[in-house]
C-alpha cells in the first residue's frame, strides 16, 4: 500500500498521478488500463479541488493505493463540501453540442473508466472516494 497527502493544488495533479501509475505499472496493468487510471483519478482529484474546496489551497487530497489479486484500489479523502452523486444527472452525451451540459462528464468518465467507483460521506471522514480496476484477461 502506498499512501500519501498532497496539498490540494492542480500543480500536484501530476505527483498525484505518478504515485497512481507507479502503482499500477508494478502491478501489472497494460498501458491502456493505466491510461484509464491516470484519467479517472486526475478527474477526481480535480473535482475535489474546484468542488469540493472551492479552490486551490482549501484542504488537502488524502491518498491510498493497494493493489491485490490483480486489482488497483484507490482511496482519495478530502473534508471539504459533501459531495452526493445522486445529485449530478446523467450526461446528454448524444445530444449536439449546443444541448450538452458543462458539467457531469467527469464522473460520467470515473464509471466508465474503472470497474468500481463508490462515494462516501460522513461528517468525521469527509468525502471518501474508492474506485477500483481490475487486470481484465482475454482468452
Amino acid at each position: 500500500m502506498k499512501h500519501a497527502v498532497f496539498p490540494g493544488r492542480y500543480e500536484n495533479l501530476e505527483n498525484i498521478c505518478d504515485l497512481v501509475t507507479d502503482q499500477a505499472i508494478q502491478a501489472g496493468f497494460d498501458d491502456a488500463a493505466v491510461y484509464a487510471i491516470q484519467t479517472a483519478v486526475d478527474e477526481a482529484c480535480s473535482n475535489i479541488i474546484e468542488h469540493a474546496y472551492g479552490g486551490e489551497d482549501r484542504g488537502d487530497i488524502d491518498i491510498s493505493v493497494y493493489t491485490e489479486n490483480q486489482c488497483i484500489t484507490i482511496k482519495l479523502i478530502d473534508h471539504g463540501k459533501h459531495f452526493d452523486p445522486d445529485s449530478i444527472s446523467e450526461p446528454n452525451i448524444n445530444g449536439n453540442l449546443k444541448q450538452r451540459q458543462t458539467h457531469g462528464l467527469g464522473l460520467y468518465f470515473m464509471h466508465k473508466l474503472m470497474d468500481d467507483v463508490c462515494f462516501e460521506f460522513s461528517e468525521d471522514s469527509g468525502n471518501v472516494v474508492t474506485m477500483i480496476k481490475c487486470q481484465h484477461h482475454r482468452i
